[in-house]
């Protein structure tokens, strides 16, 4: 019997392969097809413009509104005929064609989301945006570009439209972009023959139109004898920041929403040129990098835990890109965490806040409330241009309960392997080169034992220069028993070639402790690094001196610079705003992360980002954070605060405290609390 059965297996595994190998034929007819519609498609492009050509030498100029909407015409049927070829269903996934998987049943047609000024080239193989083309000068344009066709630019034939151009007993020749008046001395040329809008190139010994700028952009006006200079165009932009408030959507029923996952609602709040603003994402419009921050707080009584990602959606698929596990609280009061991650971003690709429970027992209406927090969701792109490096990574699954904990890395993308690699171990990144590091790290974790929620964990990142280590944050998190969490820390600093970045977890005794890796983003490590050319950056801890303390109100908190003096952000050493509030030199982007750690009796407790500028003298709220009440049997608490903001030549930033109702009892001032600032040129 099992021999009879491997036989069938056998040739039901022939007739698969037959099958597969008709689909294979079946495609590759359809893109001959293609490429001869192709060839037919160019072919009219050439025979139209013999003819327009003609046209114009016979100055049938009612015939060429014929010939072009003719034109026109068979373009449009043959670019239906090239869709309806492509758009046919077949039942099967992928077939290998030429070394290249392909969909079957799949439009290659579909460039997505173009911008005004592209049009689809699906002539490229997959088809692809590209700028439309813009006509030179001495050329005109004969056809729009479109969202499926490039512009036409057609050469302006001056003998014929002006006979007397080079004058009676003169032959002109037409070139193009130009014209030649042949047997004209170059002294008689630089008289100004060639006439209004052109001038006379010597090293083509003919009359070449003069180019146009932009309005505002012309630096030297056309000559005789020189083309026109036109003024360099600004510098392309090197990065840019946005900002954007999110909300639950509304409930459609009273069945939970959460457990299957739901989006939260994005609303746009500044105006960005790289991305627009959806009902429930975020929608790319330029290639680059992309660095996200979230800060959430919420009040919620689900069973286990919530879990809140970033997720980025593309044209192959969908994933997280990091994510965060809220675990279930005892009583109910706001908790807060802070979300971050970088990736390498394309065109049409979104962008959006995920939120979703582990089980049933969670409704959205009852268990649920979000605090609305200002700009929680900020981010910033920077171009290819910078030079800039981006790395995701994945942590391992620790099967062992343990205390002290170092993870080990598995690299799931980076945009320049020789820039950024793991160490021999796997437990650390290592750098080529020297420049500026942006980076964060999501671990999930399970915990047993009383002394977990007494004494909570400690995330440690170290730099190791030349084989010694030093210390470079160290982030609080309160423990919890019997229950899912996160611990996460994100900082920036300075590396040079060679230096190794790792991470440590501790974890009090006789407190079991089971790690998380897999891959859906609520353990990974993700990293952006900066060249110092157009990058710098500066770390703080808050000063022993004039810690707040009591009930406080809007009170600055005063920081010790940790970190060499850079030129673009500097401390305030001098006056009123001295140690509270730092100084931005050059106008860029600002990315900060704020960590505190502190024992109260608060209510709320209100960390804000505040911003100074010369245009007004009042501080305004950048970003905000807020931590509920101590959870109970904790020793410490821990709030932290990540943003990303545009700044200007003498933007200050400071970070200041709010309790309600309640006291700050002790901020610790040497491990736990601290805050990095990353700057990058625009």
């Amino acid at each position: 019997m099992l021999k009879s059965q491997q036989q069938v297996i056998v040739d039901l595994q022939q007739k698969l392969a037959e099958q597969q190998h008709v689909l294979v034929s079946q495609q590759r007819e359809i893109l001959e097809q293609q490429r001869k519609m192709y060839e037919q498609m160019d072919l009219i492009k050439v025979q139209y413009g013999m003819l327009f050509d003609t046209v114009k030498q016979m100055s049938f100029q009612s015939l060429q509104e014929d010939i072009q909407n003719y034109f026109e015409s068979h373009i449009h049927e043959l670019q239906n005929q090239v869709r309806n070829h492509l758009q046919k269903s077949y039942s099967v996934h992928k077939v290998e064609v030429d070394a290249k998987v392909i969909n079957v049943g799949e439009s290659l047609l579909d460039c997505g989301l173009c911008e005004s000024d592209e049009f689809c080239n699906f002539q490229k193989t997959p088809s692809q945006c590209e700028k439309c083309t813009l006509c030179p000068a001495g050329f005109f344009q004969m056809a729009e570009c479109s969202a499926n066709s490039d512009r036409i630019c057609q050469d302006r034939d001056e003998c014929t439209e002006s006979p007397s151009i080079c004058g009676e007993r003169i032959k002109c020749l037409n070139t193009p972009g130009g014209f030649r008046c042949l047997g004209i001395a170059e002294k008689d040329a630089a008289l100004g023959m060639c006439g209004e809008e052109y001038f006379f190139n010597k090293e083509m010994q003919e009359c070449q139109a003069c180019l146009k700028c932009e309005d505002g952009m012309e630096a030297v006006p056309c000559s005789a004898v020189s083309d026109t200079v036109c003024s360099a165009a600004s510098e392309n932009k090197l990065s840019e920041s946005c900002a954007a408030n999110i909300v639950l959507p509304p409930v459609r029923s009273d069945i939970s929403q959460v457990y299957s996952g739901l989006n939260l609602k994005i609303k746009g709040k500044l105006p960005c040129d790289i991305l627009s603003t959806e009902e429930s994402s975020l929608v790319f419009r330029q290639h680059g990098l992309l660095w996200t921050d979230l800060n959430f707080a919420v009040k919620h009584n689900c069973r286990n835990f919530l879990q809140l990602s970033l997720k980025l959606n593309g044209s192959e698929e969908d994933y997280e890109l990091s994510g965060v596990r809220i675990e279930q609280p005892e009583g109910k009061y706001f908790q807060s965490t802070s979300l971050s991650s970088a990736a390498e971003v394309e065109p049409s690709q979104t962008l959006s806040v995920y939120l979703r429970s582990p089980n049933q027992f969670c409704n959205q209406s009852k268990d649920l409330n979000i605090y609305d927090l200002n700009t929680p969701l900020s981010l910033f792109w920077l171009s290819h241009d910078t030079g800039a490096v981006a790395l995701s990574a994945q942590m391992s699954t620790a099967m062992h309960y343990q205390t002290n904990y170092r993870p080990t890395f598995k690299i799931i993308s980076v945009s320049d392997p020789y820039m950024l690699s793991l160490s021999h171990d796997g437990r650390a990144i290592k750098f080529t080169e020297t420049g500026v590091v942006k980076f964060v790290f999501h671990q999930a974790l399970y915990s047993m034992g009383h002394t977990c929620v007494r004494e909570g964990f400690s995330l440690i990142s170290y730099i190791n220069r030349n084989g010694t280590n030093r210390e470079l944050m160290n982030v609080f998190k309160s423990g919890v028993n019997y229950r899912d969490t996160s611990i996460s820390a994100s900082g920036a600093t300075k590396v040079c070639a060679g230096d190794l970045v790792s991470f440590e977890i501790l974890s009090p005794a006789q407190c079991n402790v089971r790690y998380f890796g897999d891959n859906s983003g609520i353990s990974m490590f993700s990293l952006i690094w900066i060249p110092s050319a157009v990058s710098s950056a500066v770390s703080a801890t808050v000063s022993v001196t004039g810690l707040p303390t009591g009930a406080v109100r809007n009170k600055l908190l005063d920081f010790t610079q940790v970190s060499s003096n850079e030129k673009q952000i500097q401390l305030v050493s001098s006056g009123q705003l001295a140690q509270k509030y730092f100084i931005f030199t050059e106008k860029g982007v600002a990315s900060i992360a704020f960590n505190l750690k502190l024992i109260h009796s608060c209510s709320v407790l209100k960390v804000t980002l505040n911003q100074l500028t010369m245009d007004h003298m009042q501080p305004t709220a950048v970003a905000q954070q807020i931590g509920g009440q101590m959870p109970e049997g904790s020793i410490w608490t821990s709030v932290s605060l990540r943003a990303s903001f545009e700044v200007h030549n003498g933007t200050l930033i400071s970070v200041s405290l709010d309790c309600v109702r309640g006291r700050i009892n002790q901020i610790t001032h040497e491990h736990g609390t601290s805050i990095s600032i990353l700057w990058i040129s625009s």
